[in-house]
């Protein structure tokens, strides 16, 4: 079953249960995915619907971070009731020393020594951690790598 079906079976859930709150989330993720598919004119795939879903939980985490400081924390908690059910929909997150094992090796494989060589290395681990880590603490690993 694709992810996008999954997501549909769960707005189907969510409507028998009564979950207003989830389901309000379901159909926010399935507007980004019908509006991505409708403004490229496109079929999205698993890929695609992950790539909008971490979108979602960007934004949303910049959201928290905005709420919180201006001391609205019942917006904050709605938004991080959000982020829980969008990142239920992700693959497993990686582990530090994962991520960091990958750095390493692609930090050998490029050659890259120091920070000049950032955007190359970004460019060769985000592929292979994509949707499986935040690229924000993957960046900030991929700096104290290279010193």
């Amino acid at each position: 079953m694709s992810l996008k079906a999954q997501i549909t079976e769960d707005m189907k859930t969510a409507m028998r249960a009564k979950d207003t709150a989830k389901l309000g989330v379901i159909r926010l993720i399935l507007a980004a995915i019908k509006q991505r598919e409708v403004d490229e004119r496109i079929e999205m795939d698993d890929a695609a619907v992950i790539t909008a879903i971490e979108k979602m939980l960007k934004q949303r985490r910049d959201s928290i971070a905005a709420f919180e400081s201006a001391e609205r924390h019942d917006l904050a908690d709605q938004e991080k009731f959000e982020v829980t059910v969008l990142q239920t929909y992700l693959p497993a997150q990686m582990s530090e020393e994962e991520i960091k094992a990958i750095i390493a090796k692609v930090v050998a494989d490029t050659g890259a020594a120091g920070a000049k060589d950032m955007g190359k290395v970004v460019g060769a681990v985000k592929p292979l951690v994509a949707g499986k880590a935040d690229m924000a603490k993957v960046s900030g690993l991929i700096k104290a790598a290279l010193g």
